[in-house]
């Protein structure tokens, strides 16, 4: 299959899915197509404020499923479905990335002046706000080449807000 209709099925499948998917709560972060063998497989992530549970990526599962049962977006072409979450290896990129990790450590490249590492506070419609050695400094998304959440195997328990309801 050529990159270009490879690309072009994908985002067709993209426009299929954005708005089923939003009527479960979750947004359709990225569609992959990849050949694999006589096969292809069609990688779909979704996310949502909160995180994404197994129940959301089983109900995904079903929406996408029904979608391209419906359509001929796939064409003839077997193919092998995956949904998934987003992972935490993936840059953030939109403002919603930075809002659902706040309170996470990230290590920013930017633009101009090399890397900062912080933990988010805030994210605006414009930019971030990271805490850098207990001091706040804003970061325009504008100024940030590439942005990676990094895992912390320490990380104190209760340092995150949603466990402090268990």
């Amino acid at each position: 299959m050529s990159s270009n209709r490879s690309d072009a099925t994908r985002e067709r499948v993209s426009e299929e899915l954005v708005d089923p998917l939003a009527a479960l709560g979750l947004d359709l972060e990225a569609v992959e197509l990849t050949p694999a063998g006589k096969r292809r497989v069609l990688r779909v992530a979704v996310d949502k404020d909160g995180g994404v549970s197994m129940d959301d990526v089983a109900e995904a599962t079903r929406a996408v499923s029904e979608v391209l049962d419906g359509s001929d977006v796939m064409g003839e072409m077997p193919y092998t479905l995956e949904v998934t979450s987003r992972g935490v290896d993936r840059p953030l990129v939109l403002e919603r990335h930075w809002r659902r990790n706040i309170d996470r450590l990230v290590k920013v490249t930017l633009v101009e002046e090399g890397q900062v590492t912080g933990r988010i506070v805030a994210a605006g419609d414009d930019a971030v706000t990271l805490d850098v050695d207990g001091e706040q400094r804003e970061l325009p998304y504008a100024d940030v080449a590439k942005a990676l959440v990094q895992i912390e195997f320490n990380r104190k328990p209760g340092a995150f807000p949603e466990e402090d309801n268990d």
